[in-house]
């Protein structure tokens, strides 16, 4: 009898990877409270070790072996630093910087505010144990999860804008203004996090080293015509999250750190469209479910749903009080502080980015780890139900101004 064979394997869980969340978007129609992205991530979950794993052991323990589970592992942190990359080279800070005072607030309290409701809640975890993870510290926990409710998903963020129709809009390019600098902020507050004594050393030459490094790939970029420079930018890629990873940062602080320093205009903007359109449609499905594979329910299943909704409170109740406190202090018209907020409390991608690399330096348990990813998945579900009426209220509201 044919032994079947790890490629065989690894193939099947290809085949459900790409078949199970596509049948149920299309079937199931959740494009307008889920889009394909969020119902990806929630079937990662499905098909992990907590629930059909552990449902159906004997399924989990054929598809999922030690020797496939590596290879998604490997092809899902190639994909996400793909796309952390795209997200860093899509930063547009000159744009921020023109309108620095209204963006400097709005950003600061959209993030600030809502770190702070998410600390307090990570306060309340750490006095229950399974919670912070074996090498982190209490202050790590918490600022950790803080920042974890204080992140914009800004590559979903445009996503959604893009299907309301309102990101080339005045409104929509204030939003991404904001987003933008909170995206800056929420790399530094990890890089702090994940700050190694013991390698302090490693850390401070890995910076040195790539800020001389920076001003020579620059250079080449622009002396090499652009065909080139997409295979240059993969090596560099590919050297910087060497580099951080080695030095005890994270790999994906060095993807980030990579695209921030390239130039968009470097790269035909269609192109680069495309680019992050088919790193999602082909790669990123890999990493949503090679997460789904980490979630665990070890504290129980209802308590990690209770810690899920408690955090989603903090996300959401602080971020559209920061949002609405920059609007009284800004003046805005009234509706556009809640739009912007419910807008800005998008998770999904970012937030699970920003999860993993927790998890992975053991900063937090894998039961906070499925609390933020539960928390993130809801966060995402909501916006788009929760905006529509209020675009169209704000609409008629500007008509009957004019």
């Amino acid at each position: 009898m044919h032994a079947v064979t790890t490629m065989e394997v690894f193939l099947i869980a290809m085949a459900i990877i790409f078949c199970v969340p596509y049948l149920i978007w299309r079937v199931g129609r959740t494009e307008y409270f889920a889009p394909l992205v969020v119902v990806q991530i929630i079937t990662g979950i499905l098909l992990g070790p907590g629930i059909l794993g552990a449902a159906f052991p004997a399924y989990y323990s054929f598809v999922f072996t030690g020797p496939v589970v590596q290879i998604l592992n490997g092809l899902g942190a190639w994909a996400v630093m793909l796309f952390v990359l795209i997200a860093g080279i899509e930063l547009d800070l000159s744009k921020a910087w023109a309108n620095r005072r209204e963006s400097g607030i709005t950003a600061g309290l959209a993030l600030g505010v809502p770190l702070v409701f998410g600390a307090l809640a990570a306060l309340g975890m750490l006095r229950f144990p399974g919670w912070m993870g074996l090498e982190g510290q209490p202050w790590q926990f918490v600022v950790g999860v803080g920042m974890a409710c204080a992140v914009t998903a800004l590559p979903i963020l445009i996503l959604l804008m893009e299907k309301l129709e309102i990101l080339r809009q005045p409104i929509g390019q204030r939003i991404l203004r904001y987003a933008s600098l909170d995206d800056i902020a929420i790399w530094g507050v990890l890089a702090l996090v994940l700050l190694d004594w013991e390698r302090i050393g490693r850390q401070v030459g890995f910076l040195l080293a790539f800020g001389v490094a920076c001003v020579l790939f620059r250079k080449l970029m622009r002396a090499l015509p652009e065909r080139d420079r997409w295979y240059v930018m993969l090596i560099w890629l590919a050297v910087c999250a060497f580099g951080a990873d080695w030095s005890g940062l994270h790999f994906m602080v060095g993807a980030f750190l990579a695209g921030v320093v390239i130039d968009a205009d470097w790269f035909d903007q269609g192109d680069m469209d495309r680019l992050r359109h088919n790193v999602l449609l082909v790669m990123m499905p890999v990493f949503f479910l090679s997460t789904g594979l980490r979630t665990q329910w070890d504290v129980g299943g209802v308590t990690v749903f209770a810690a899920a909704l408690v955090l989603l409170v903090a996300s959401v109740a602080g971020k559209l009080a920061g949002v609405h406190l920059a609007g009284r202090i800004l003046r805005w018209r009234p509706g556009e502080a809640s739009l912007i907020g419910w807008l800005l409390q998008t998770k999904a991608l970012i937030m699970i980015i920003f999860a993993n690399i927790l998890l992975d330096k053991a900063i937090i348990s894998s039961a906070t780890f499925t609390a933020l990813l539960l928390m993130a998945v809801m966060s995402t579900m909501l916006t788009i139900p929760v905006v529509t009426p209020k675009l169209l209220r704000l609409d008629q509201v500007r008509r009957s101004d004019s």
